[in-house]
């Protein structure tokens, strides 16, 4: 029996939110979801990156997988999700500018509905990750 792309999310970012690191309930969250990612909604996508970031258990394959599927959905993300996407990527490590290209590429034209918190989270995400737009 498997969980449901929002059940894996779900599952890591309550983990993640409440603080525990549980290193390899995250890791077979990783192998289950690398797979799948194609059947995450837009919020599960940011989710999951936000909560193996926070819990720093960033699995690179994962990100890898993460940081192919998310460009083609960036629509699907809000001005949050962007934010927090970026921010994953940047605290991880995990190198992605293609990634960020597209995150500032689809922040951009909406950049006057993020929140100040939103606008500063993607900025810092990009200087950590040190990683330029021509834009930003």
């Amino acid at each position: 029996h498997h969980f449901q792309p929002q059940g894996l999310a779900n599952l890591v970012w309550g983990l993640a939110t409440a603080g525990h690191e549980e290193p390899a309930l995250f890791a077979a969250v990783a192998a289950e979801a690398k797979g799948r990612l194609h059947g995450f909604q837009g919020q599960g996508l940011a989710n999951t990156a936000w909560a193996f970031a926070k819990a720093g258990c960033a699995d690179e394959a994962l990100f890898e997988a993460l940081a192919a599927e998310v460009p083609r959905r960036l629509d699907e993300l809000s001005s949050q999700e962007l934010a927090n996407m970026g921010w994953a990527f940047a605290t991880s490590g995990v190198s992605a500018p293609e990634l960020f290209a597209a995150l500032g590429d689809t922040a951009l034209p909406r950049l006057a509905s993020f929140k100040p918190q939103e606008v500063a989270n993607l900025v810092w995400a990009f200087a950590t990750a040190g990683v330029a737009h021509p834009l930003l």
